[in-house]
């Protein structure tokens, strides 16, 4: 949120002392893993600022969001455990991923179903916004034991659709996951990208 609060080339500092004043009168939809769907259902409640999400109960938001909400009121506060990258790597996108670790534990697949959507909504919207579709979705969990594992699935057309990269991440987790440990984190990844002229050719060819 802080690289884009000056844009283009301003450098913008977001210290704890300075996240209210900053952060609390932007648009709710600002806030990471706020999507189109998820800000709809804030705005029926009257949340329309990280503010307003911000003085919002907990326990409300976990009601109508499940672990989501808790999540998301956590971000809004400027809690988050993130570790930070390095802006400006050089080497060409090979693979757009997102992932979360969840300020409580995900313990079913209700839980697990609801990050994954909020995840793959970041994935697809990067996707299109640098005109690329992936050919490969893969998932990484790790448990509150930190045991972790990486899968993916070689998918049958490319694709920057959420709900398409959303049920193929579901898919994966239900098919590797069984609950011997509760969730505590996960992440959504797609890979061998195409861009997608190149994807509208292939198809214009079989057709």
């Amino acid at each position: 949120m802080g690289s884009d609060y000056k844009k283009p080339d301003a450098i913008t500092t977001m210290y704890k002392s300075e996240f209210k004043h900053k952060a609390w009168a932007l648009p709710v939809g600002d806030l990471l893993y706020v999507g189109r769907s998820t800000n709809q259902k804030l705005t029926k409640f009257r949340i329309k600022t990280i503010g307003d999400l911000t003085r919002t109960d907990e326990a409300f938001l976990h009601s109508q969001l499940g672990k989501m909400g808790n999540i998301l009121w956590s971000f809004s506060n400027g809690y988050d455990d993130s570790p930070v990258k390095k802006e400006n790597t050089h080497a060409p996108i090979k693979s757009v991923g997102n992932s979360t670790t969840t300020p409580r534990d995900l313990e079913n697949d209700g839980d697990v179903k609801i990050v994954l959507y909020i995840l793959a909504e970041s994935v697809a919207a990067r996707l299109r916004e640098n005109g690329f579709r992936c050919r490969v979705v893969e998932i990484s969990v790790r448990d509150n034991e930190l045991f972790s594992f990486t899968r993916q699935k070689k998918i049958d057309h490319a694709t920057n659709i959420t709900g398409e990269i959303a049920a193929y991440a579901y898919q994966i987790v239900k098919e590797n996951y069984h609950w011997q440990k509760p969730i505590r984190s996960v992440g959504v990844r797609g890979a061998d990208l195409v861009t997608d002229s190149i994807d509208k050719r292939r198809r214009d060819n079989e057709l």
